[in-house]
């Protein structure tokens, strides 16, 4: 045994005996815990905008199914050898876990747009303030990933390496002993990224709709980096993970729309929650 294989044994982060946590599934546990998080946080930021924190608890009672549907929808699609032909049942075995996050933010986002719309909610505004929930969200559920030990990336012998039991190793890496943590990578990624929106948005310098964009081109660009470290089966396009193609176009689509829309604010930009109410100055007190 090298002395670095040792150092990763001793130093190494254990995963749980269980998936449970008493009669309930861990998994979907992180998820519950995360999507409360993220409505109260997008509740509060709307609230200091003028809003009524209820829009938003009445937007997720809608928006939170479709993006559980579309981001089980996404993983089965993308993933569709796992379960087809000899296990199309497990397709709905979401407590198992997979769950493809960017089905479940385009899923989310297009029905809560819609319910936001017909509250009279500004759109632009209103994306601005769901933008740090949604990575707020998706770093807790990571912690789901943990409890099932999947979503790990290739072999490590770095100090932070992850124990795997032989059940959940890939097959090609039986022999290893630890993994990259790769949804612990991703997590920490995500709650960074809900520090820079914040910090971006008390700065007010974007346009508003721009922070939602910043969180789009954020994500890609952490989940591209974590994904290239991903030792699970997947979907190939091109020889190229499906996932890695989805963050370039997540990346590249951010970078696009702020160009053609512009980055610093306009005099004519308006603040106010609510279509329809006074419009709001460029110079509004600092939130």
């Amino acid at each position: 045994m090298s002395v670095g294989h040792a150092a990763a044994l001793i130093g190494s982060i254990p995963s749980p005996g269980s998936n449970r946590l008493g009669p309930l599934h861990a998994y979907g546990l992180m998820i519950a815990l995360g999507v409360l998080a993220a409505i109260e946080l997008a509740a509060r930021r709307w609230a200091k905008r003028g809003g009524d924190p209820n829009d938003m608890w009445a937007i997720a009672v809608w928006a939170v199914p479709a993006g559980l549907v579309g981001a089980r929808l996404y993983h089965v699609i993308t993933d569709w050898k796992t379960y087809f032909p000899d296990r199309p049942l497990d397709a709905l075995a979401i407590w198992q876990g997979g769950l493809g996050i960017p089905g479940g933010i385009i899923c989310g986002v297009a029905v809560g747009v819609y319910v936001g719309r017909r509250r009279g909610i500004r759109l632009p505004v209103g994306l601005d303030t769901v933008a740090p929930a949604l990575p707020l969200a998706q770093a807790i559920g990571r912690v789901g990933n943990w409890f099932n030990q999947e979503v790990f990336g290739r072999p490590t012998d770095l100090p932070w390496g992850l124990e795997i039991d032989p059940a959940h190793r890939p097959a090609r890496y039986a022999h290893a002993a630890t993994f990259h943590p790769t949804f612990l990578y991703e997590a920490l990624w995500n709650l960074a990224l809900v520090g820079v929106l914040v910090w971006l948005d008390r700065k007010r310098i974007l346009r508003p709709g721009d922070l939602f964009v910043v969180y789009v081109g954020g994500y890609g660009l952490g989940r591209l980096w974590v994904e290239s470290l991903r030792s699970d089966q997947a979907s190939l396009l091109l020889g190229v993970r499906v996932n890695i193609w989805m963050s370039l176009l997540a990346i590249v689509g951010a970078a696009v729309v702020l160009a053609v829309r512009g980055v610093r604010r306009r005099p004519g930009d308006r603040d106010e929650p609510y279509v329809g109410t006074a419009a709001a100055t460029a110079t509004a007190p600092e939130r």
